[in-house]
């Protein structure tokens, strides 16, 4: 049988996982092909591709995982492979199946392992047949309330809900006690259904203070497995993985050896062909617990690459052309450390709600020796509210843990992001915190330092509020003199002749105002884009980025978003919002619990919001009576819109 041909690849998805394929895929000279939603028409995986084929709708249900169009997108398109990502179809038995009946080529395992290992309850019944350790749980068919209420007894509170064939924290609940048992279970099988076309759960018991460790395992169509080291994503939020690193910090040779071969077997024993990921759970003692496997590429693949210089994307082409894989286990380098951190468009101090909007600034860090960044997006675009937040990965190598972690703090700073909220500050929080730097890893690792990570707002310094007012007024449109800035026409201070020497600016910053007379007197010098201060003698820089009628300053390791302020206004919009609970993010209403006239106590659920394939629930802030209702189910609200209007009692 002759070596199936492949010069064409479809990605089967979007954002920072398709350019990054595609990327792979040009370096081989593949033609590549992008589809698109409706939204995403003009997004960068669809600019990027030489050949994109429009698949309609917004919604991913109505665009990214229609399987029927994306096969025609396909046939239309010339391509003779399709490449799924991760999330959307990627861990589908049926889309590979629809794949392979149209005469295609599927760049993943076979239909008859993803059944096997792509639902999490089938893949814990088939480790528990072969005596690999589990997480005690139920993972049956019967999906009733009644069967989890009996299950988690049994288990013991808190538990974990899981989507069988879930992925990315989508569809997970940590359930405390048994009257949040009900609500959240029902949550869960909503996001499971939106996300993955399947409601399905499984529930297990909740460890404390354990680590998370895969192996990412790859083989070939000659019956070759081997497993290319261990990542630790330990630290998440929502379960979702936030940094993860490879090697695993303080793993030894041993136990790498032994999990390893654990995830070997595991992917021999179910015919597995090309990138996969066995996930464990690790305790303090050394023992590890099967969690689930991974059948696709995972957002992480990148720290593996770093630490083998190895190309898993080449290695999923070549593997589905036939070749077997370059090398023995024996062979599998082992180089140095890295270190990966996701980029969200999320505003952490808001209980990571997604954000939405236009990139108004987007710069990345410089590119050189151990620094590499995935994105999908670029300076301009809008981020809607119909797909993951995930912007994009830095990603850090070294020759060890600490060069990796310096490296990634040097490039978290020269990141330049405006016009949405994002996680930036906070995973710069994450690699600067002490205890991250001591490799004290730990699935709790974010509430358990939250105060650190997740700071109060603290008063602005008189010294940052003149440093703005200087950039401010320095940035403003004009022509002034770069051949003598010391010239009265080359200063933008506010001087005018025969007119008063100083200026008033009202800015605001992060919450905080402040009204700032400006004279002749320079207490800092804007150059280019860097704005020059000194202090008791210190003299420092600071980056200064002007969009339109905002400036951008880097101040303190953090970059402030400073406007212009109007007091009268920002009085008159804190009226009209009183007494009514608005919407937290541009979305879809999915529930409305109330009516109006109802009376509800504190903490009443009253509207669910889904955003970004994640549920989000509106709760009354006070016991009282829904006076209104400006929402209903289906329908799709502005960040700011007025949901529900509470008297209260």
């Amino acid at each position: 049988m002759s070596a199936p041909v492949i010069t064409s690849l479809l990605v089967a998805n979007r954002g920072e996982i398709a350019c990054r394929v595609m990327r792979t895929a040009k370096a081989l000279g593949l033609t590549t092909v992008a589809v698109h939603s409706a939204t995403d028409r003009e997004a960068r995986h669809s600019r990027e591709a030489d050949i994109r084929v429009d698949l309609g709708g917004s919604k991913a249900a109505d665009s990214y995982l229609q399987i029927d169009k994306l096969i025609a997108a396909a046939k239309a398109s010339g391509a003779q492979a399709i490449h799924p990502g991760y999330g959307f179809l990627s861990e589908n038995a049926g889309f590979a199946r629809a794949i392979e009946a149209a005469g295609l080529i599927f760049l993943g395992p076979p239909a008859s392992a993803i059944d096997a290992m792509g639902s999490k309850s089938a893949a814990k019944a088939l480790m528990e047949t072969a005596g690999v350790p589990l997480v005690p749980g139920y993972h049956g068919e019967a999906q009733d309330l009644d069967t989890f209420r009996d299950a988690c007894e049994r288990i013991g509170y808190p538990v974990l809900l899981k989507a069988t064939a879930g992925g990315g924290g989508k569809g997970m609940k940590v359930v405390e006690e048994v009257s949040q048992l009900a609500e959240a279970l029902a949550s869960a099988q909503r996001e499971a259904k939106s996300s993955f076309g399947d409601s399905r759960m499984l529930v297990e018991k909740y460890l404390l203070k354990p680590r998370h460790v895969e192996i990412q395992v790859f083989a070939d169509q000659h019956g070759n497995c081997l497993y290319l080291n261990e990542r630790d994503c330990s630290i998440q939020r929502r379960h979702q993985k936030v940094v993860e690193e490879a090697p695993a910090p303080g793993l030894s040779p041993e136990l790498r050896r032994a999990m390893g071969e654990a995830a070997v077997r595991s992917a021999q024993a179910i015919g597995y062909v090309g990138a996969g990921t066995v996930e464990f759970l690790l305790d303090a003692r050394g023992e590890f617990f099967f969690m689930e496997m991974n059948t696709r590429l995972q957002v992480e693949h990148p720290v593996t690459e770093a630490i083998t210089g190895l190309d898993l994307v080449a290695w999923q082409i070549r593997v589905a052309r036939g070749e077997a894989l370059p090398m023995t286990q024996a062979e599998v380098p082992l180089i140095g450390h890295a270190i990966e951190v996701r980029l969200y468009a999320e505003d952490p101090a808001n209980d990571f709600l997604p954000a939405t909007g236009r990139l108004e600034l987007y710069r990345e860090s410089a590119e050189g020796p151990g620094r590499r960044v995935d994105s999908g997006v670029e300076e301009g675009d809008e981020i809607s509210p119909f797909y993951d937040p995930m912007l994009g990965k830095l990603i850090a190598w070294g020759e060890d843990r600490e060069q990796a972690r310096l490296r990634l703090l040097s490039m978290l700073d020269e990141f330049a992001i405006g016009g949405l909220k994002t996680n930036i500050n906070f995973l710069r929080r994450i690699i600067g915190h002490p205890a991250f730097a001591a490799a004290e890893l730990d699935t709790g690792f974010i509430p358990r330092y939250q105060e650190q990570l997740l700071p109060e707002p603290s008063p602005l310094s008189d010294e940052f509020w003149q440093s703005a007012a200087q950039a401010f007024a320095q940035s403003q449109s004009g022509s002034p003199r770069a051949d003598d800035l010391s010239s009265p026409w080359g200063i933008s201070n506010g001087f005018r002749a025969g007119l008063p020497k100083e200026i008033t600016l009202h800015l605001s910053c992060e919450g905080q105002d402040r009204a700032l007379t400006l004279g002749n007197l320079r207490t800092a010098q804007l150059k280019g884009e860097q704005l020059l201060t000194e202090h008791n003698g210190v003299r420092r820089q600071h980056r200064a980025i002007r969009r339109d009628g905002v400036v951008y300053l880097q101040w303190e390791g953090e970059l402030r978003r400073i406007e212009s302020y109007d007091p009268i206004s920002a009085v008159e919009a804190s009226h009209s919002h009183q007494g009514g609970l608005t919407a937290p993010m541009n979305g879809s209403i999915v529930r409305v619990l109330v009516e109006a006239g109802q009376t509800v106590e504190s903490g009443a659920q009253l509207v669910v919001l889904e955003a970004m394939k994640m549920e989000h629930s509106i709760r009354a802030p006070h016991a009282g009576v829904i006076k209104a209702l400006y929402c209903q189910e289906g329908e799709m609200v502005s960040e700011g819109s007025a949901l529900v209007e509470l008297e209260e009692a």
